[in-house]
């Protein structure tokens, strides 16, 4: 027992020697953190530390505090006001507005971006600030698709936007080119009435939505072109794809608003769907291209010329780019993108005003016996409607602005982005900002017009409001340096088809359905098109 204890005490002893270390370790550390911590609150560095708070909070103050930002809504962490976009926004953004005033700021993830939501807030954006406001944002969608922004609807503003916009301008769609264009514009429009015409004889149904789509593709690609790229089945796959293009287009991608959650568009596929449609289109424009190419090298010029003798758009491209006649570097991926420009842009937005416009005219009987008395009293039995009869209906262009006002093809016009600080009705907008623009809740603003909700072109009879970028109340095509430059293109496609529409036919619902039962539902996307095809049965009139 005694040699137990004598060794017990020797361990314990010798435990005891080997914690004297540590412990000693432990005060030698304690007195210099009570060293430093004396250091931290000695008069001399306590007094520095406070003149730099006051000069830190003086300067957040000055830099922050004296700036006013517009009103915004309660945003949630990381997500901002996404989650208030909706599946239709031009909706959800005019009820935020309806709280928050004409000039809002969302945070749309880590993206400020600014709503304007009436038509003075629009017309000191597009025409007050106009250079400011001038720029285009960007993100990785639209870096795919759109050739990294070369297109003239979304290249950066700068020279080469410059170019490219004077390109297409005085190439395509100046009035001198539009108006020599009349011909394809007749030849198509009598193509399709002859197609309806052999339907109206079957009493079959016609997909209006279907036909408007092929037939403004026809239009613009011989206009342009000079053949039509709709037909067989690699056309079929092609118009196809383009759709395909739009709705990504205007697909809200958590990657393009919150960086780091990216990876969540390469787990559900979006980015594999992305680069695999960038892809396919970039195939078929590089068809495009070289069957012109070789065309050129073996075939007469003239095929590639109007009447007038000059050369297509296709072939002035091409032309500038081989031998760069506009001081500018315009490389392959630039015709592309023009041409990419050409079809998208001029299809879908003149496709989709004829699908509202006659949806309406269905779903308005009186409206539709008024456009069709009009019609053919002007005409007076004539069976060709020319441009000298378009300029005398003006009930038929009141019809056209009215859906252009309650269904601007665009409501959310394609965004902008400031360039620099500005102030703007009182509120400090930062660099950088983007910016989005009703079209669609000013076009339905009380305050502007009578009754909005309702369809009533004989609003627009005794009116001198235009949709060309003057009146503000209605910018369907937007204003300013950005607004779109085929107006005058595509307005005259849309005026000659849906006078000869109501000229030749009488029109109904399948299964004796009425015009107020019509499913007037919208599809999501950057252009808004009926969620439903438009279905109708067309009856002949025998005196037209």
């Amino acid at each position: 027992m005694a040699c137990t204890s004598i060794r017990d005490n020797k361990d314990h002893y010798k435990i005891q020697q080997e914690k004297m270390p540590i412990f000693f370790q432990g005060l030698k550390i304690m007195a210099e953190q009570q060293e430093v911590i004396a250091t931290l609150f000695h008069p001399s560095v306590f007094i520095l530390c406070s003149i730099l708070c006051v000069i830190f909070w003086i300067k957040w103050i000055t830099s922050t505090g004296s700036k006013i930002q517009p009103p915004s809504p309660i945003k949630l962490p990381v997500l901002g006001n996404l989650h208030q976009l909706g599946s239709l926004p031009h909706y959800s953004l005019r009820s935020l507005a309806k709280k928050h005033g004409p000039l809002m700021l969302l945070h749309l993830g880590s993206v400020p971006t600014l709503i304007v939501s009436s038509a003075d807030a629009a017309q000191l954006i597009m025409r007050t600030h106009d250079t400011i406001f001038s720029d285009r944002p960007q993100n990785k969608i639209g870096k795919k698709l759109l050739y990294n922004y070369k297109e003239v609807a979304v290249a950066p503003y700068g020279e080469y936007w410059r170019q490219m916009k004077s390109i297409f301008v005085l190439q395509l769609l100046s009035n001198r080119r539009v108006q020599s264009f009349q011909a394809i514009r007749e030849e198509e429009t009598a193509l399709m009435v002859k197609r309806i015409q052999e339907a109206c004889s079957l009493s079959l149904t016609v997909n209006l939505s279907e036909m408007f789509v092929s037939f403004t593709n026809d239009v613009v690609c011989r206009a342009a072109f000079g053949k039509k790229y709709s037909e067989g089945e690699g056309g079929k796959r092609f118009m196809q794809l383009m759709r395909i293009f739009l709705e990504l287009l205007g697909t809200i991608s958590v990657g393009n608003f919150i960086p780091w959650l990216k990876w969540i568009d390469q787990v559900n596929g979006f980015d594999a769907k992305v680069d695999r449609v960038a892809k396919e289109i970039d195939g078929f424009l590089e068809e495009v291209i070289k069957e012109r190419e070789n065309l050129v090298g073996h075939e007469s010029s003239e095929m590639f010329e109007n009447k007038e003798g000059e050369k297509d758009f296709l072939d002035i491209l091409l032309k500038i780019h081989k031998h760069d006649t506009i001081g500018i570097s315009m490389d392959r991926d630039s015709v592309k993108a023009l041409i990419l420009d050409t079809f998208a842009a001029g299809t879908d937005t003149t496709s989709t005003v004829l699908e509202w416009s006659m949806s309406e005219l269905i779903r308005h009987p009186q409206i539709m016996k008024k456009l069709q008395h009009e019609v053919r009293v002007i005409l007076k039995g004539k069976t060709l409607i020319t441009e000298e009869d378009l300029e005398k209906m003006q009930y038929l262009k009141s019809v056209l602005k009215e859906t252009l006002r309650f269904h601007p093809p665009i409501p959310l016009l394609v965004p902008r982005k400031t360039r620099q600080d500005v102030k703007v009705m009182g509120y400090d907008i930062a660099a950088g900002t983007m910016v989005m623009t009703n079209a669609w809740a000013i076009g339905r603003d009380p305050l502007l017009w009578n009754e909005p909700e309702e369809f009533m072109p004989e609003r627009f009879l005794d009116s001198t409001i235009d949709y060309k970028g003057h009146d503000f109340q209605l910018i369907p095509f937007g204003a300013g340096r950005r607004a779109c430059p085929g107006i005058a293109f595509g307005m005259a496609i849309n005026e000659l088809v849906l006078a000869n529409l109501v000229h030749k036919f009488n029109w109904e619902l399948p299964n004796g359905s009425r015009g107020q039962d019509l499913d007037m539902t919208e599809s999501p996307g950057s252009t808004i098109h009926r969620r439903v095809p438009l279905l109708a049965v067309p009856i002949c009139d025998k005196n037209a």
